[in-house]
């Protein structure tokens, strides 16, 4: 359980660090902040819990107007700097918390495949995603290369190792090696794979499938974002925590296979729970806990 993180967003939440953090566990990522008071508080119970940081970007919620998300690969010029600008605004004001590494969803804007239904997909805003046929592979490939160098240069500068999240994935990423081989160009990018997303896809996207994914990019991983949903429910379960119990033959996502090959792949990814607790006993959070711990063994 030292890999293990809790997630506190929207500021820190005493309650939940008392219920949900564990002796040992490795950090808190934190996203969304409303306030100096939460940044301190939570900079404050780092130090005095000996625990790391990570950060979700944004760390701090903004005035209306700011993105939620930092569109890099945006075929506009002046919001891919715009993207750039905040970013770089924000890993300037992080010195308080210093945190350990800073996540980013990628690619953002999504590029989606023409050939899925994307309704059920949860964006924030129109501006988050656009279609294959706006932007093609080599541009793809060209500001993804182009983020990586700038990422690495930030995470040197400011002292963190720069995360990419996957958010929706078209076969630009998993049908090519381009972004392997950028990986291993560019070593100090890490993946963070999200298993209840990558599940979702693969309810949602018929050509798309995820075990695949992980085995290919689990070794490059640095975080999973760890949670389950279940196919006949998936918005009244979404972001439930992953259980033993949670059979995949009654719906829920089969989040022992995922494990298993993350583990297998990358024994010392982090794993941050990003579910909501609150919808279990403690009891049965000490045993998601421990089932985690096991699949990873």
């Amino acid at each position: 359980m030292q890999r293990f993180l809790i997630g506190q967003y929207g500021g820190f939440d005493a309650k939940k660090q008392q219920r949900d953090f564990r002796d040992g566990f490795w950090g808190v990522e934190a996203c969304m902040f409303h306030s100096d008071k939460d940044a301190k508080l939570l900079a404050e119970e780092a130090e005095r819990g000996g625990f790391s940081v990570g950060v979700h970007y944004p760390f701090r919620q903004r005035d209306h107007g700011f993105r939620r998300d930092a569109l890099f690969l945006s075929p506009d010029l002046h919001v891919r700097h715009a993207a750039m600008a905040q970013v770089e605004q924000e890993l300037a004001e992080l010195s308080m918390i210093k945190p350990r590494y800073v996540l980013f969803h990628y690619p953002k804007p999504v590029i989606l495949d023409d050939r899925v239904n994307w309704e059920q997909w949860r964006f924030a805003d129109p501006s988050e995603f656009i279609s294959e046929r706006a932007m093609s592979i080599s541009a793809f490939q060209r500001g993804t290369e182009q983020l990586f160098r700038w990422l690495s240069e930030k995470g040197r500068h400011y002292q963190f190792t720069p995360v990419l999240e996957f958010d929706a994935l078209n076969r630009y990423i998993y049908e090519d090696r381009f972004l392997e081989d950028l990986l291993t160009a560019y070593p100090a990018i890490k993946l963070c794979l999200d298993t209840g997303r990558l599940f979702m896809q693969e309810l949602i996207d018929p050509y798309f499938q995820a075990e695949p994914v992980l085995r290919r990019y689990a070794k490059y991983s640095y975080l999973v974002h760890l949670w389950t949903v279940n196919r006949f429910d998936p918005v009244g379960s979404y972001h439930h925590p992953a259980l033993p119990s949670c059979d995949p033959a009654a719906g829920w996502a089969p989040i022992e296979r995922f494990m298993r090959i993350i583990g297998n792949e990358n024994p010392q990814v982090h794993v941050l729970f990003e579910h909501r607790s609150d919808r279990i006993t403690e009891r049965e959070l000490d045993a998601c806990y421990a089932w985690c711990d096991s699949l990873l063994s």
